[in-house]
């Protein structure tokens, strides 16, 4: 994935006060993950969540993001949840900040790359989540999720492990992690902030978009299973389609994403079979 400093452009509000959010927003993010980064050194969980949902107050104004949020009353501040949420884009972790809990996230590899940001999750401690999957890097993300719990934080997880789309299956890690340290899940529903920063797809940050976040009741460990994980799932997702404002997931459009992991939900058949036959077309063109 591409360093965002090196395509972000800025659609939306017109008149200075765009243009001073398209001047002010990339060294904001850069400063901040230092200050962050800063933090750090004392070893406060407390400073450091302050100064993260601080810097997400400030750049959801600076986006003029429009934030619709529900069901925070099913949120116990005291509990250390596995936090899991619809997965659309970078903007996600700005709207899950506004939740009453300390969250550390679970993160792909490569954002641990990007300048600035990845200094601030190494700094931090958000366990990171390799792509890869070898035994070793299961262990140590294991590790580091037992860590974000001892030390009285909740763990984000998104379970799409993508932001394609609402069509993308969710995979098991979320409910093997609640599973394994007994920890409650609380899901939460996104939508629309696809549509505030779409990076990778286009270098577009758009300013006054609506974005909603409805958080769900929990579901104790003691009642989870692959059974009720997968209810979970169609309830979710269902709930973002009939919000009109989920992102899709369209190849013709988005580009087909060979080599990425991801796997279409089955209740989405006539795009799971397209994505099946191309990829068995694209192995046979490769012999």
């Amino acid at each position: 994935m591409d360093d965002p400093r090196q395509v972000l452009r800025f659609v939306g509000e017109g008149g200075i006060g765009a243009r001073l959010r398209a001047r002010t927003a990339p060294p904001l993010l850069i400063t901040w993950s230092w200050l962050l980064a800063g933090a750090s050194i004392t070893g406060s969980r407390r400073l450091i969540h302050g100064l993260e949902r601080g810097f997400g107050r400030i750049a959801q104004r600076l986006a003029a993001i429009h934030l619709d949020i529900d069901g925070t009353d099913h949120v116990d501040p005291a509990e250390r949840y596995v936090v899991v949420p619809l997965h659309e884009g970078l903007a996600d972790a700005l709207v899950l900040l506004r939740l009453p809990l300390g969250l550390r996230f679970a993160a792909r590899d490569e954002l641990f790359g990007w300048p600035g940001i990845g200094r601030y999750l190494r700094a931090t401690q958000h366990p990171l989540a390799d792509t890869t999957g070898s035994v070793a890097s299961v262990r140590r993300f294991h590790r580091e999720a037992g860590r974000v719990f001892d030390e009285g934080d909740s763990l984000v997880v998104f379970a799409q492990g993508s932001i394609l789309g609402v069509e993308v299956a969710f995979q098991a890690g979320a409910l093997r992690i609640a599973r394994h340290f007994g920890r409650p899940l609380l899901p939460v529903v996104l939508t629309g902030s696809h549509r505030v920063w779409e990076h990778p797809y286009t270098a577009t940050l758009r300013f006054g978009e609506q974005v909603s976040m409805r958080v769900l009741e929990p579901i104790a460990p003691s009642e989870l299973d692959a059974s009720t994980f997968r209810e979970l799932e169609r309830k979710m997702k269902s709930m973002a389609l009939e919000s009109g404002s989920a992102r899709r997931f369209v190849p013709e459009r988005d580009g087909w994403w060979d080599g990425y992991p991801f796997e279409i939900d089955p209740d989405f058949a006539d795009l799971r079979d397209r994505v099946a036959e191309h990829r068995r077309s694209k192995r046979l063109a490769e012999r």
